[in-house]
């Protein structure tokens, strides 16, 4: 286990909406924003900023509009979702070698009211770019939307398996019934039934329109710094136990479909093997997760690679409330990208610092660390943060 030299001091966001009615760099100032005030610090003492490759607004942007003062870091990250807690690493890294004092980590879209992931985009296939080759092989068989790739292997999970829609939609109630008593989540007082989830259509079988996530405007922010630092700003520190970058051997995006096996998330275990050894803990230290719940199939797959279960086990482990609030292992206390709102995972990171802090609204008992995943079926990244001791 090394000694954490990082902390997040800060989180911001704007409101989670289908249309912001401005534009994805004004939502991403905002949420710096917040995320400065949220810290008490000023936007001259940021230094530092990182982002997602996908994300329209370019660091020096960002900056610019928010004040800031020289930068001596910045950086971008890919693969789409599975960016959301590398970011947080980048940053921490950077704090940790000197490279920058505050950096400000951040996700802007207007992702219901703009580009919607969820639609075949033909663009994904023009331009001499290894993603547009790796798009020629499956676009032309159907394999075009998120959806449909997920399916793919969700199928095949269930074959393998025995898992049911049933058990997928335990996971889209789970996240309902918690952003239900959320009053930031879109989904706000609309929990969801079983039987609502099994009467919802079809979206690419076996994926019921419940078992995807939302599509929604809105930004998120973090703001990491050093543990030192931190200790002396208005927030009490989160620190930033360990993290993780992962991608598995012949990976594609958005899902490796050239496998052997396809009933599990390699880059999450990469991550896993590295998580666990760097924090010093177990699966079973952890109070809750916050898992990237872009799908609800992939959530009970990282809950097997992750190591709360055996592999195909999942099922079993999620029965009866196992995940929700008063359950061994409550999963997205605010939500998920299911219920409260889709900012490629870092609302996720954001709440578990209120976990953390204590200040989530469905707050989660005890005192012990908060694992947050971030996008699987592409190169992933994951963190465990913790209280200072």
């Amino acid at each position: 286990m090394t000694s954490p030299v990082a902390a997040i001091a800060g989180i911001g966001a704007t409101e989670f909406s289908k249309d912001s009615g401005r534009s994805e760099l004004r939502l991403a100032v905002e949420a710096c924003r917040a995320a400065l005030d949220d810290a008490g610090l000023a936007p001259a003492d940021v230094d530092g900023m990182v982002t997602f490759s996908m994300d329209a607004n370019a660091e020096i942007a960002v900056a610019r509009e928010l004040g800031a003062g020289e930068l001596t870091f910045f950086g971008l990250v890919g693969y789409g979702g599975g960016a959301a807690c590398a970011t947080v690493q980048h940053a921490a890294m950077a704090v940790a070698t000197g490279a920058a004092s505050v950096v400000l980590c951040y996700r802007a879209l207007n992702e219901r009211s703009g580009r919607r992931f969820g639609q075949v985009a033909a663009g994904a296939l023009a331009g001499a770019t290894s993603s547009a080759i790796d798009s020629g092989w499956h676009y032309p068989m159907g394999l075009a939307t998120p959806a449909a790739t997920v399916a793919m292997v969700a199928r095949r999970y269930m074959h393998v398996f025995g898992a049911t829609s049933a058990d997928f939609g335990a996971v889209a109630v789970a996240d309902r019934r918690h952003a239900a008593t959320n009053p930031a989540a879109w989904f706000y007082q609309r929990p969801i039934t079983l039987a609502e989830h099994q009467e919802s259509r079809w979206i690419c079988e076996p994926l019921r329109l419940l078992d995807c996530c939302q599509e929604t405007d809105g930004a998120v922010a973090v703001l990491v710094t050093s543990l030192d630092r931190a200790r002396s700003l208005k927030r009490v520190p989160v620190v930033i136990s360990a993290a993780a970058q992962g991608s598995g051997a012949n990976q594609y995006t958005m899902t490796s479909y050239y496998l052997d096996d396809l009933t599990g998330l390699p880059e999450l275990g990469v991550v896993a093997r590295r998580l666990w050894p760097q924090a010093g803990l177990r699966p079973g230290d952890i109070r809750t997760a916050v898992l990237y719940d872009h799908f609800t199939p992939y959530v009970l797959m990282q809950l097997e690679e992750l190591g709360f279960c055996g592999r195909g086990e999942a099922r079993h482990f999620i029965a009866d409330g196992a995940i929700e609030l008063g359950g061994a292992l409550p999963l997205n206390p605010h939500g998920g990208q299911l219920g409260e709102g889709y900012l490629h995972g870092m609302n996720g990171i954001a709440e578990a610092v209120r976990q953390v802090r204590g200040t989530a609204v469905n707050q989660v008992p005890g005192d012990g660390p908060v694992l947050v995943t971030a996008g699987t079926g592409v190169p992933t990244s994951a963190l465990i943060l913790g209280a200072d001791s």
